[in-house]
Order: structure tokens, then sequence, then C-alpha cells
């Protein structure tokens, strides 16, 4: 994505609950089956809480076990950006919005198909705009 829309702390921290800050701008992660939107069944577009770029769609969305939202695809990989997150001992590829980079979750090889891939996004970094 080309127009990107880079602010400073000061602004985010204007616009975001600490929960929100702490996830989506320092990297942090909600607990498991905790979020809104993990058992979310909602038809809709997932959008960047910090930004509202268009991320997801539900009807990507599958039930993983994980306990976070999961997709199986992204809706548009131009709004997403991934990076190498070598934090915690391991080694995973971070989910980032593309316009904003906001912390979204990680991706990871392990989901259905037809794509095989399982973004695991946390609940805090998302708004959902339900389908009319």
């Amino acid at each position: 994505m080309t127009d990107k829309n880079i602010k400073d702390n000061t602004y985010w921290r204007d616009k975001l609950t600490s929960e929100q800050f702490k996830i989506a701008r320092e990297k942090g992660t909600e607990r498991a089956f905790s979020g809104e939107y993990y058992d979310c069944k909602t038809p809709g577009t997932y959008t960047c809480i910090c930004c509202e770029s268009e991320l997801f769609s539900s009807e990507t969305k599958y039930d993983s076990g994980s306990g976070w939202p999961s997709f199986w695809n992204a809706l548009d990989k131009k709004n997403i950006e991934l990076n190498v997150d070598e934090s915690h001992g391991m080694s995973r590829t971070e989910v980032l919005c593309g316009k904003c980079g906001a912390h979204l979750g990680h991706l990871f090889d392990d989901g259905p198909k037809p794509t095989g891939q399982r973004y695991c996004i946390n609940s805090v970094s998302l708004k959902l705009n339900p389908k009319k």
C-alpha cells in the first residue's frame, strides 16, 4: 500500500484505548478467548482499529480453536504488511496494517484450504463493519 498513514504515539494514545494502544501500537497480544471477535459469526468486513483500512472478510473467518479471530485469507494483500518477528524466542510472521503499521497478529501455515494459511489476529486490532 503506498498511502501510508504515519502518526506519532501521542496521536495514537489520544485516539485509542490503553488496551488498543498496547496491542496495535506496542505489539502486544490479548489473552486467548477474551477478544470480542474470536467467536463472532456476524457477516461483514473487519477493518483496522486505527485507520479503518479494510483487512479481512467474515467469509474467510473460521474457528481455528486458537482463541483469536482466524482468517484463511486477507481481503486485499495490499492492505497488509508482513514482517519477521523473532520476539519471545520464536520466529514468526507478524501481520501489520499496510496503511498505518498497526500490529494485527501473526500469520501461520497451518490454516485450511484453499490457502493453508491462518491469520491469527487480535480482536482489539479490529473493528467489524456488519454487512447491511
